[in-house]
């Protein structure tokens, strides 16, 4: 069998992954009261250790940054301790696991907002777009502006976010600065129609994603920190009339920070990579640290990315929930489970935790 480049150790900061398949963010709604991740996560995330590099779910680091029901935080000592027994199972299976700190911004509704309140964005524009709250999904609350004021609270929840991941034994942390979310929210003119320090130029809209950054990598270090963008992506109904100077703009930024990684995806999320037209060798030329590539990749096109050098990591997402082992898999070149999106999003065991591996899928045969 030809070897691949995807099944080779690489140094990512401090620590060295035992290949370059990294397991995706992949929200999936199980959080006990108090947005507690469940148990059952720590079999979840265990089983799944094998990847280079683990990125969990996204984590709201408040209340108020939460759009959807039993999504975990990292805002609270019960959070920190659940997620403390999923990083020390990664750890005890040999692997490496970051968290990615989420702030939703206009993406929620009253039902999830401290004090029933609306939730907060860079302008006070209704996204088109639902959220799932009481086991079904609903239009997104009317959001309203947050004020010059407050945007120091949203940066300290963020930093907060990272010492508590820290607390909790996580490898490092990735900021979630892509699909609609409020960092993105704040980058993109579709939904950025400020006139203040925080709005007009591209600068000026970039500045929330760079602060957080620059915050966020005091606490963890540069090397322990990397960050998602998705600069084409219509996810969650955001938009930018020119993505690529803006883009451009952010990853100049981002590589002066020295963050460990960015963590790119190439096209609509989750939806074809072409899109809309977007010259990503352009950040991979800028971004001096490591670059991670994601959306519907395959072996095949992981291949492609690696020995061209147009990427250092592959991020996949829905393989790795349906295939717990989805590295060795590959590395055999063995068929996939196929996944049950009805599981996907909340629920038990069922369709999280029971995937067979390899050599399980085929005893049962």
């Amino acid at each position: 069998m030809p070897t691949s480049k995807l099944f080779e150790p690489y140094k990512l900061g401090p620590v060295t992954l035992s290949n370059r398949a990294v397991m995706a963010p992949l929200t999936r709604n199980r959080a006990l009261a108090g947005m507690v991740p469940n148990p059952l996560a720590v079999e979840y995330y265990g089983q799944r250790a094998s990847a280079g590099l683990l990125v969990t779910e996204a984590s709201q680091v408040s209340q108020q940054g939460q759009g959807y029901q039993d999504t975990p935080g990292i805002y609270s000592k019960e959070q920190v301790a659940a997620w403390r027994k999923v990083t020390d199972r990664v750890h005890e299976r040999g692997g490496h696991i970051y968290i990615q700190l989420w702030h939703v911004g206009r993406i929620s509704h009253t039902s999830l907002q401290p004090n029933g309140g609306a939730p907060v964005a860079p302008s006070a524009i209704k996204a088109k777009t639902k959220t799932f709250v009481n086991g079904t999904f609903a239009d997104v609350s009317e959001p309203r502006a947050l004020t010059l004021e407050e945007i120091p609270g949203i940066i300290e929840s963020f930093k907060r976010g990272a010492a508590n991941a820290l607390e909790a034994g996580f490898d490092g942390v990735e900021i979630h600065g892509a699909n609609g979310y409020l960092l993105d929210q704040f980058a993109k003119d579709g939904t950025n129609k400020r006139t203040d320090a925080y709005g007009g130029s591209i600068e000026n809209r970039a500045k929330l994603m760079i602060e957080v950054s620059n915050e966020v990598s005091a606490v963890a270090g540069a090397e322990r920190t990397g960050i998602r963008i998705s600069p084409v992506t219509p996810a969650n109904d955001v938009s930018d009339s020119n993505p690529q100077p803006l883009f451009d703009h952010i990853v100049d930024q981002l590589n002066a920070l020295k963050l460990t990684y960015i963590h790119v995806i190439e096209g609509a999320t989750g939806g074809p990579r072409d899109v809309a037209p977007f010259d990503y060798a352009s950040l991979r030329k800028r971004f001096k640290q490591t670059y991670m590539a994601n959306n519907g990749y395959d072996l095949a096109l992981a291949n492609k990315m690696l020995d061209s050098g147009a990427a250092d990591l592959i991020a996949f997402g829905k393989p790795f929930i349906s295939n717990p082992d989805l590295v060795e898999r590959l590395k055999a070149g063995a068929p996939l489970n196929e996944w049950d999106k009805n599981t996907f999003y909340g629920g038990g065991a069922k369709g999280y935790t029971d995937y067979p591996a390899l050599g399980k899928s085929q005893a049962a045969e």
